[in-house]
This record gives C-alpha cells, structure tokens and sequence, in this order.
C-alpha cells in the first residue's frame, strides 16, 4: 500500500513531477527499497476520468498556468500563453504522448564531432554515447512495452490516413515507413490490453494499451510501500544547508498553504520550463544565480524540435481520426545528410488531428474564419497529414527566464520562454514540408496546407548534461555538477534534440539514473 513519510523525515529522495521520468525514477527507486516522495503539481486522475473528447481534456489535464512567450517562433505570436502543451496531472505528459518511442541515432549524441562548431548554434556532445545507453533502451522498450525486437510485439496496422502517405513515400523513393516502434501495445503486454484503435491517444488512453505512469509506474511504485505520491504539491523553492548540499523542498499544497519536505537527494522532473524555473527560483546567498548555475547555463539551450504540420486534401475520404494518433513513420531523412543544407535529420509521422483541433491549428488568429477557411474544414473527412519531428539547434539565447514583475497565484515570478529559430531549423523544416508535398501529391492531394506551429509538447535541454561543469548543468547522469545531491531526471538534461522523440530517451535516463543513484546511496556518497 502506498506509504505515508514525516515532512521531517530527511532520509527520503524527493522527487519533482511524476511523468515520463519522474514516475518512472520513482518506481525503480521503490523496488530498490529506497524511500520516495513525489511532489506533484497537478490534480491525479483515474482512467475512469479520461474523456475521449479533445476540448475536455484538454482543459482538463494541460498545464495553463500564465507563461509568456516571445522570439521569433510561430508560438508567440498565435499562442503568446501557451508556448508548450503539456500534462499538469499524475502521470505528466505520459498521459498526453502519443505514444511513438524512437531511440536516438548514434550520430546524436555527438552532434559537435560530427559537426563543428556552428554559427549562431551552442553546440556540445553529450557526455554518454549510444553504445552506453543502448542495453538502457532496450530496458525501457520492456518497461515500457514498445512494439518491436525489444518485447517481439508486433508493429501496428496501417490505418487509411498512413496507407495515403506511404504510398506517396514509395512513389517518391522512401524506404524506411513503418507503423512503429510505438509504446502502445499491439496485444496484451505487462497486464494492460491491446490497442482498440480508438483515435485520442493525446487525451489519454481510456483502456491503458498506451504507457503511462498513472497507471504504471505511480500505484506500482506505491504497492511496493517505499513511496508517497502527493499531489497538487506544487514545489516552489529547493533549500541547502551550510555544506551547499540541497536539504529540503518548500511546496504550496492543494489549499495553498506552504510545506516544507526534508531530503536526502532532490531529483528534479518537472519538464523543461519548470525544472529550470524551480532551480533560478531557488537562488541564495551561497547560489546567487539559482541552484546547480556556476555555469550560467540553466535556462539556456531550450530545444523543442523543429516541427511543421502538412495536411493534404485527398480526392477521396480518408478519415484520418479511425486510428492510433500517430500510426506511421518515414525515416529515411533521420541522417546528418549536410548536403540537403541543413544538420541532423528529421522524421515524418502521421499525425491525425480531430476536427476541433484541427479548426484552432488550421489559423489560429482571430482572421481564422471565412470561405477560404470554412472550405478546408468541408473537407476535414479527405485530409490526411504529417507532423515533422526534427533535429532544433541549442541556441543560448533560447531559454527560460523569470519575469521582472508579474506572479503566478503562488506568488512566483512566471516563466517567460524565448525561442529564435536558426536558419539550419528554418532550412530543415522547409525541406521537410516539400518532401511531403511531393509525397501527398504523388497520391493525388488536390491541396497541400501547412498549419502554423502549435505549442510544444516536444520540450529539451535548460539543465543540459555536458562533460565539463563550466558547459552545463548534470554530469551524464544527470547529478549536478555543483551540487552532488540534487539530480535532474527529465527531458531538461538533454545536451541536443536529435530528431527523435524525447520520451523513450527519458525513461531509459531515468531507468540509468534510479541505479546511479541506488550505488551512491548504499555507498553512502549521497
């Protein structure tokens, strides 16, 4: 049953935020025996909760608390609010995924070797290669149940929206289009159901066939009795004692009234905006920049991806909503090809978008009515469409700060989130919208639209792992260079982008982590 620890009780790990790797650290930490508290900022939902309904849920699970964001992005100028769309709930954005689990290319995690050093770019390596983190992927494919040679669950059927992309791929010379790997079971798998194909996998999975750590990880974790998930703790400030050794965790809880939880290690998962927001938040006489900053970097190198949404219209009904979200993948442009004018690769995914997101995307401005506009909506039931998912260049100046004046209703500066695009990201997704150009019109698209970019859910680097502390912010375990007991265990620690989808490397981080941390523990280096 789940435990219930003393606020006093300084020999826990606490743990920010219980997504993708927060949930997942968690659980690994619990079946080592060491005790775990979660601190949550949001609401914890049951499956019974979950609404096949796009609106609903949304306002229901995503975190809209006030942000502002500005540069040069689509974002900030048709979503100045909202620059990421992600979970504020138990399970985090795991509720809200997709579902695709793509493991990084070797090439990805040396983007500066394979590279140089770039223009306008704050290029590293990573501190860990492929060849260390893959028997970590191959355990979180496990863990998580991702179709493929990792479980020996087959890959999805095609739905009717893939099947029209595939074939433009083919005629157009594509070769790598497969409908995987994917975190959805095909068949039951680890005591959830097979998929039923039911089409709002971004809204949560009613029956469970997607991984998510609401309904994994989290009671898994609780059952063991080793940890105590409390939610709607939103954590607002990290204390340290006279060592520099971080002590305690200060969070308002669900009334609004201020908490204090001692610890042993923090380990901070609360996404790219908040993870970086909390430790600036967290400033003192002895860290006057904010915890784990000697570098200055945190904040900094906020990736997202380099996105686009193409929509084509069919001569035919395709109805792109009967199906996974994302049931498809061409990859053959997934390779650090420069002579395309660009580094890094991307990836084109099928993404099926329902009629009411489909109207807000579509334009976003208050302009977003009209002929022009209504008729593309009359053909909704012919569309079929890609979201480009691509390698985004760390860039210093793209990060999180802190505004000057305006507060949250708990009394925090709110993040302000800065994003430029460099001209390789604006090549990149240039060439990614003409390719699928050529591959809806191979098949016949009698038009071919590309929506203006939609907050992010896809959301990197600020508390970047780098080989040298004067770089970044963790070592390739995510522990802080500065601090030895404050850990970072999200999708923040990512040295680049890649051009993957983040979830599966955070999770095989994570499952990496929860060991790290278990040696130092019982070594009593921690």
């Amino acid at each position: 049953m789940a435990a219930k620890f003393s606020q006093d009780d300084g020999d826990v790990v606490v743990i920010i935020g219980s997504g993708a790797g927060g949930g997942t650290l968690a659980h690994a930490l619990a079946r080592q025996g060491i005790r775990t508290v979660v601190l949550e900022a949001g609401k914890r939902y049951e499956m019974s909760d979950i609404e096949n309904d796009e609106w609903a849920m949304f306002n229901k699970i995503s975190w809209l608390d006030k942000r502002i964001a500005t540069g040069g992005w689509d974002v900030a100028r048709n979503h100045p609010n909202l620059p990421a769309w992600i979970v504020k709930a138990v399970g985090g954005s795991s509720v809200h995924w997709a579902g695709v689990a793509l493991r990084f290319r070797d090439f990805e995690f040396r983007m500066r070797t394979e590279n140089g050093d770039i223009k306008g770019a704050n290029m590293l390596d990573w501190p860990l290669s492929y060849e260390e983190l893959e028997p970590w992927y191959v355990k979180a494919e496990q863990h998580m149940g991702v179709t493929g040679s990792s479980t020996g669950m087959p890959y999805h059927q095609w739905h009717n929206s893939f099947k029209v992309l595939a074939t433009g791929a083919q005629r157009v010379g594509y070769k790598e289009i497969q409908s995987g790997p994917m975190a959805i079971n095909t068949q039951p798998y680890d005591g959830r159901p097979g998929c039923m194909q039911i089409g709002f996998c971004m809204q949560g999975c009613r029956i469970g066939a997607k991984w998510s750590t609401l309904y994994t990880d989290i009671p898994r974790a609780e059952a063991t009795g080793n940890c105590e998930v409390r939610p709607q703790s939103m954590a607002l400030r990290i204390e340290h004692d006279a060592r520099g050794r971080v002590s305690a965790v200060v969070y308002a809880d669900a009334q609004g009234r201020q908490q204090r939880q001692k610890a042993r290690v923090v380990c901070v998962a609360g996404n790219s905006i908040e993870s970086p927001r909390l430790l600036l938040n967290s400033e003192s006489s002895m860290f006057k920049d904010g915890l784990a900053n000697s570098s200055g970097q945190v904040g900094r190198n906020y990736m997202c991806h380099t996105t686009a949404g193409i929509y084509a219209v069919m001569p035919k009904p395709v109805h792109m909503y009967r199906g996974t979200t994302c049931a498809g993948i061409i990859s053959d442009e997934s390779y650090n090809n420069t002579s395309r004018g660009f580094v890094g690769g991307y990836r084109l995914e099928i993404l099926s978008l329902g009629l009411p997101f489909m109207s807000a995307f579509l334009d976003p401005t208050p302009q977003g009515w009209g002929r022009g506009f209504t008729a593309k909506m009359e053909r909704y039931d012919h569309m079929s469409g890609v979201w480009l998912c691509g390698e985004d260049l760390p860039m210093e100046s793209n990060r999180i700060t802190l505004h000057g004046t305006e507060k949250d209703q708990y009394g925090l500066p709110i993040p302000v989130v800065h994003k430029d695009d460099h001209a390789f990201d604006n090549a990149m997704r240039d060439h990614g919208v003409e390719q699928t150009r050529k591959c809806y019109e191979a098949v016949g698209a009698t038009e071919v639209i590309r929506l203006p970019s939609y907050p992010a859910s896809h959301n990197m680097g600020t508390n970047r792992m780098s080989a040298k502390a004067a770089d970044g912010v963790v070592n390739k375990w995510g522990q802080s260079h500065d601090i030895p007991n404050l850990f970072v265990s999200d999708g923040s620690q990512f040295t680049t982008s890649g051009g993957q989808n983040p979830t599966l490397t955070i999770v095989a981080l994570a499952l990496r982590q929860a060991e790290h941390i278990g040696s130092l523990l019982n070594q009593r280096a921690i």
